[in-house]
């Protein structure tokens, strides 16, 4: 079968053997897809430093039959998250990006929107500015996953939120009023509730001028992870590595 070829990101790699890897990449064309790199460890001129999490690269790849892994022929680097500085909060950032994109997404379909707002995010999240991209990650991802409920609304009775308060709870599908919130729900601020709104009509450059503290759309950020972790049915590792940093 002839080499295939599509931008794409990686999203894992893991040792297999003494010089291979095992490799995920989210291809623009084919979505998912799970590889083995023959002898990446020691191949400069094939592989290089493309492999490592979150690289854009151009990867060439043979879909073999009967075969569920693919064999990864190359890969060339389009843009690297390592060009950038790298400190302990941006790294855990970007490991949660790769974890949600690694769960969430079914092998093999191809899903463009998807993949132009996993480019978006990781073209923003910077050393000292990881917030604000996560909070447009989460939100998207969640709407692009078909999970987000409407958020001007309680999910009981149907009451208008605006410029209410409301509330959360990890058992329960959306927004809840006063009367209806459930026993050791979180309030979701009127304010991050605008600020999904605005995220919805504009992109995410619009949003990059300052660096947003931890506390700013925390709420948002809480509710969007509770809904992924309930489609996937368990915790997500880096959620609550993003929720230790200070």
């Amino acid at each position: 079968m002839a080499i295939k070829q599509s931008e794409a990101i990686v999203l894992r790699s893991y040792p297999l053997r003494e010089a291979d890897l095992l490799v995920t990449l989210l291809t623009r064309t084919d979505g998912k897809v799970r590889g083995v790199a023959r002898a990446a460890k020691k191949s400069k001129k094939r592989f290089g430093g493309a492999l490592e999490p979150l690289t854009y690269v151009r990867a060439y790849w043979d879909d073999r039959e009967g075969h569920e892994l693919a064999r990864l022929d190359s890969c060339e680097v389009l843009e690297s998250p390592l060009a950038d500085e790298v400190d302990y909060p941006r790294a855990v950032a970007l490991g949660y990006v790769a974890e949600v994109l690694d769960q969430v997404l079914p092998d093999r379909e191809p899903n463009d929107a998807m993949f132009r707002l996993a480019l978006a995010v990781l073209a923003n999240l910077r050393a000292g500015a990881i917030w604000m991209p996560l909070t447009y990650f989460d939100l998207w991802i969640v709407r692009l996953m078909g999970l987000l409920p409407e958020l001007s609304e309680c999910i009981e009775c149907g009451e208008g939120l605006n410029g209410s308060r409301a509330w959360f709870h990890p058992l329960a599908d959306g927004l809840m009023c006063q009367q209806h919130k459930r026993l050791a729900s979180n309030e979701m601020q009127a304010e991050s509730r605008r600020l999904a709104a605005e995220m919805f009509r504009a992109p995410i450059e619009k949003f990059g001028g300052t660096a947003w503290r931890k506390q700013q759309g925390i709420d948002l950020r809480k509710f969007l992870a509770q809904r992924i972790e309930r489609q996937l049915e368990k915790k997500l590792v880096t959620a609550s590595m993003l929720d230790r940093l200070d």
